[in-house]
């Protein structure tokens, strides 16, 4: 993502002292099926700005999440907010995987005992970022397809992707946010 994403709405790049909550989201259809991902970047509770990718013509839910997870704190990285950085998902999964139990999986050479560490390449680098960031980032849950804007938007996002099929993230455009929360969703 170029620097211009973290301009709010008057063209100004955001100051230590915005508050940058990043809602992310995945989304399959069928499990496994087509999925895809969406993010949506809250500046100071302002219109967020929203992006959908990671198309995978043949993922898994968990992949998904996983892979919203990963570009949320990409953005996280990338952004230059002083503050504490918030990222909301619904997968208690994907938290979990890269900032608890990457933990022993890594003390253990990336095994555990259970058997294969499903899409271990992507946790591996999710965690490590995490591990840089996690300073200045808080991971938080949020109740999935409970009415909160950010996480609905995210799925959107997710969804469309799906239709969509591009495998890079992309901005979507909309004029009211109300025109995208009446999109489907799974």
């Amino acid at each position: 993502i170029k620097a211009n994403v973290y301009k709010n709405e008057d063209n100004n790049i955001p100051t230590s002292n915005n508050i940058l909550k990043i809602y992310c989201d995945g989304a399959c259809s069928g499990n496994p099926g087509n999925a895809g991902s969406g993010i949506a970047i809250y500046f100071d509770d302002k219109n967020p700005v929203l992006l959908y990718g990671d198309f995978i013509e043949s993922g898994t839910n968990n992949i998904a999440e996983l892979n919203a997870l990963y570009k949320a704190l990409q953005i996280a990285d990338e952004s230059k907010i002083n503050s504490t950085i918030s990222i909301f998902t619904d997968s208690k999964y994907a938290i979990d995987c890269i900032s608890t139990w990457a933990y022993s999986w890594k003390k253990n050479g990336w095994s555990k005992k259970g058997g294969e560490i499903k899409n271990l390449p992507l946790i591996i680098k999710s965690h490590e970022l995490f591990e840089k960031l996690k300073s200045k980032v808080n991971l938080e849950y949020v109740k999935g397809h409970s009415g909160v804007e950010g996480n609905e938007l995210a799925d959107r996002m997710a969804v469309y992707t799906i239709k969509a099929k591009n495998k890079n993230f992309e901005f979507y455009s909309y004029n009211k946010i109300e025109e995208v929360l009446a999109m489907k969703s799974y």
